[in-house]
């Protein structure tokens, strides 16, 4: 049996820059590129001149008080914890559903299953909210209390649990909801380019389904999934009325996920309070958004640093 041989693709031609159309899509990238770097500039030079009179103001005129620190720290906490708490219930869940669409699902039933979960991206932030606050925070209510009957010894569930539902654990199940959509989107994208002779290769070895999914689709993605994460995780921080609308807000930096003391997030508290702020309180709040965006702006770093050690590897 004689195999045939599968001629390489033809490179590219070279960019000339003495042809016209190669010198309009040079201008064209790079413009876009510059937009993109002075929007970003612009955005960081605004909120640092904004947040100046704060960060240089009296600790007495800053709401509460105490100092800008003090008061942007619960804020910063908050959207921690809340972000954490979404990305630690999505990404597995995300990718389980990725992969069952894309490699065990059949046809019929992962077209429409692809579908349903892309119109959850389409859902507007204030219906999870609504949700959340009347439907799922109610009903987790006595899955809250025997958290703090049997697991109390854990801080994270250390109560009393509230009786309303509207806690930080229930506030990152719906960020949870609202991530998954994204993340599982771009994992399911690249899981189904995994080569064919990679997986039937593994197969053909022996490996069953699930072999053949670890030793080929998983380590072909991973990078596809540290970056979804890290738009999901974005999504996550950034959020405003769904947190604003479940979250029972005390101020208080803890740990406890079940209680009705909660720290609120920066997009949150941000949203509430600038209506009514003004002087020296909108510029605490702007500082808090530069805080949150320096957040955003070090965790997308940080993930492109992995992204990019993962593709060398």
């Amino acid at each position: 049996m004689t195999v045939a041989h599968i001629q390489d693709p033809e490179p590219l031609p070279d960019f000339n820059p003495g042809r016209k159309g190669d010198r309009f899509f040079a201008g064209l990238a790079t413009g876009a590129g510059v937009i993109i770097l002075a929007t970003l500039a612009g955005v960081a030079l605004f909120l640092i001149v904004k947040a100046w009179p704060a960060i240089t103001a009296d600790g007495t005129q800053i709401p509460g008080g105490e100092g800008l620190v003090k008061y942007i720290w619960p804020l910063a906490f908050g959207t921690i914890v809340a972000s954490t708490i979404a990305i630690v219930i999505a990404v597995p869940l995300a990718v389980s559903v990725a992969l069952f669409i894309s490699h065990i699902a059949p046809p019929r039933l992962a077209q429409p299953l692809s579908y349903i979960v892309d119109l959850l991206a389409a859902i507007p932030s204030v219906i999870y909210g609504l949700w959340g606050v009347a439907v799922l925070g109610p009903a987790s209510v006595g899955l809250q209390e025997w958290l703090a009957d049997n697991v109390g010894w854990l801080p994270f569930f250390k109560g009393p649990a509230s009786a309303t539902g509207r806690t930080m654990l229930v506030a990152g199940v719906v960020l949870a909801v609202m991530i998954l959509p994204i993340v599982t989107s771009v994992t399911r994208s690249v899981f189904v380019q995994t080569p064919r002779r990679l997986q039937e290769g593994a197969l053909a070895l022996g490996a069953t389904r699930w072999e053949t999914i670890k030793l080929t689709v998983l380590p072909f993605g991973r990078s596809a999934m540290i970056s979804a994460s890290m738009l999901g995780l974005g999504r996550a921080l950034g959020e405003t009325m769904a947190v604003a609308i479940v979250l029972s807000v005390s101020g208080d930096v803890t740990f406890n996920l079940i209680s009705s003391g909660n720290p609120s997030t920066i997009a949150a508290h941000i949203a509430l309070d600038f209506p009514e702020s003004s002087g020296v309180k909108v510029n605490a709040l702007i500082a808090a958004g530069l805080v949150l965006f320096a957040v955003t702006l070090l965790v997308n770093t940080a993930a492109r640093k992995v992204i990019n050690r993962q593709i060398r590897i």
